[in-house]
């Protein structure tokens, strides 16, 4: 244990002294997070050996996308969101479903004797897209407001929305669901998911905002103390909407767009600590996913799993996503830049868990197949996310 804290605290150590410099390079952050993971892994130099089974890499992934969720809605232009909501709204109401059926009908040409429901599950488990790899693109000014909006949204809320999904095709695909019964299932996981989440997030973060507002005018809260809140909330959020049933995800990003809204002028500050939080969790969860699962899995990937893969980050999200922008007078290259950078991560890795305990006959390609996925897309959308996002809006601002 003491062995492994060193090793993953010099690492913080030193990337956090390095990180102003590390993040102006062609390459992202969790590149190199996953590449060290390898490097010090079981795999590689055997510096860092992590006894560490599928729950708790569920529950550390848990725990970063919610914070992550939380802050990135928090930090969102609400007055350009509200401009361009038409772009989530597209993205997620058409484009979402068409890319489940698009990576199910791929499934279903590349993976012989795996079963439909299975097949519909690989696809669900990577059409969501990640919050934590997309930042380099939705951080970046370069990028038009209303497409960083757009995918910011989209990330924040397509791996809620994909959960009740998910636990639909996993009760089907165990046979729990009777005949005729299916879309009362689809129905009733979707209202609790949703419901449940949306109230949670909108309502602890009312009253947490509100108590802590009450609390600062009456100079209540230290200067020592005042940005631990907004981690405690994000948190709140997301683990009392999970024991109730309902989508932790949704609550966290919707309870961050009512922070930062509620917060105004003074959200910057607060959110600090909780920004700092979520990249320093995102840090070990890619460093663990590299030396415990991407080590592991690498000799075991099947040609069959790596064409999927490519085609999961390419076809089946650009194709759907430039089909739901049709009509809104976007031009192509935005159409195919917003297709691009759906990376699959955080989401795909807790979904993976999830199936992994579910002991299907087909589970372990399903696995290697998001395994796969995700690792190419750590180093595909960490590779171009900066020399694009900025292309696209050098572009963008000559075309305006």
């Amino acid at each position: 244990m003491y062995q492994n804290l060193a090793v993953l605290a010099v690492f913080v150590y030193v990337y956090s002294i390095l990180a102003g410099k590390l993040e102006r390079l062609p390459i992202g952050g969790p590149i190199l997070w996953v590449a060290f993971g390898l490097l010090v892994g079981p795999v590689g130099l055997g510096f860092l050996v992590l006894d560490i089974d599928a729950e708790g890499l569920l529950r550390l992934a848990e725990i970063t996308l919610a914070v992550i969720l939380f802050t990135d809605a928090a930090n969102a232009d609400l007055k350009e969101l509200g401009r361009s909501l038409h772009i989530p709204r597209r993205l997620l109401l058409i484009g979402l479903p068409l890319t489940i059926l698009a990576g199910f009908g791929t499934g279903y040409l590349l993976f012989a004797g795996i079963g439909l429901f299975e097949l519909a599950i690989l696809s669900t488990m990577l059409a969501p897209t990640d919050a934590a790899l997309g930042k380099a693109v939705v951080s970046n000014k370069a990028v038009p407001s209303d497409v960083r909006e757009g995918l910011n949204v989209e990330s924040g809320l397509n791996d809620g929305i994909c959960v009740p999904v998910l636990f639909v095709f996993l009760e089907l695909a165990a046979g729990a669901a009777g005949e005729g019964s299916t879309t009362g299932l689809v129905v009733g996981h979707l209202v609790e998911e949703l419901g449940i989440g949306l109230a949670v997030g909108l309502g602890l973060t009312a009253i947490g905002a509100w108590i802590f507002r009450f609390a600062a005018i009456r100079e209540w809260v230290s200067d020592h103390w005042a940005q631990i809140p907004v981690i405690m909330l994000a948190l709140a959020s997301f683990a009392i909407a999970q024991s109730l049933g309902g989508s932790g995800f949704i609550a966290a990003f919707t309870g961050g767009l009512l922070f930062g809204s509620m917060a105004k002028t003074r959200k910057h500050d607060l959110l600090r600590a909780a920004e700092a939080t979520g990249d320093t969790l995102s840090l070990f969860t890619w460093v663990v996913f590299g030396a415990a699962v991407v080590g592991p899995a690498l000799g075991l990937f099947t040609w069959p799993v790596l064409v999927y893969a490519i085609l999961s980050l390419t076809l089946v999200r650009m194709v759907p996503v430039f089909l739901s922008l049709i009509g809104l007078g976007m031009r192509n290259d935005a159409k195919l830049f917003i297709g691009w950078f759906g990376p699959r991560g955080l989401a795909s890795i807790v979904f993976a868990v999830i199936v992994v305990g579910a002991q299907l006959p087909g589970g372990e390609t399903l696995t290697l197949t998001v395994v796969a996925t995700v690792l190419l897309s750590v180093i595909g959308h960490g590779l171009t996310a900066q020399p694009l996002a900025t292309a696209f809006g050098a572009r963008a601002k000559k075309e305006n």
